[in-house]
């Protein structure tokens, strides 16, 4: 019977650290703002904010104003999605007046 209760409170232990080391683990998350040219309106906002957000491992994606060059802040986990997806993503979004056409670019510093 002994044996038995040494047994599972090892294996309590032993699940218990385990458990305890993914809680601790901290937020990968990183926040980047860019630029984005070709934005006329704010349907262009959140056109462009909804197809960011869409992408696994963004979590938040704020827009600025509407204008020749418009800010947006994204938060995302680099681990599930990278900077290339993002921008892919707005730059393949389609035009307010026609969805056709492509008309925002990244702009890269």
């Amino acid at each position: 019977m002994f044996k038995k209760i040494i047994v599972a409170v090892l294996v309590f232990t032993v699940l218990g650290n385990k458990s305890f080391a993914q809680n601790d683990a901290p937020s990968a998350d990183t926040t980047i703002t860019i630029k984005v040219k070709g934005v006329t309106c704010n349907n262009d906002l959140k056109t462009l904010s909804t197809n960011v957000k869409e992408l696994r491992g963004v979590s938040e994606c704020k827009s600025g104003k509407a204008g020749p060059v418009s800010e947006f802040q994204i938060t995302f986990n680099p681990a599930l999605v990278g900077t290339k997806e993002i921008f892919k993503a707005i730059e393949n979004t389609g035009g307010c007046s026609d969805p056709n056409d492509r008309p925002y670019k990244v702009k890269v510093n």
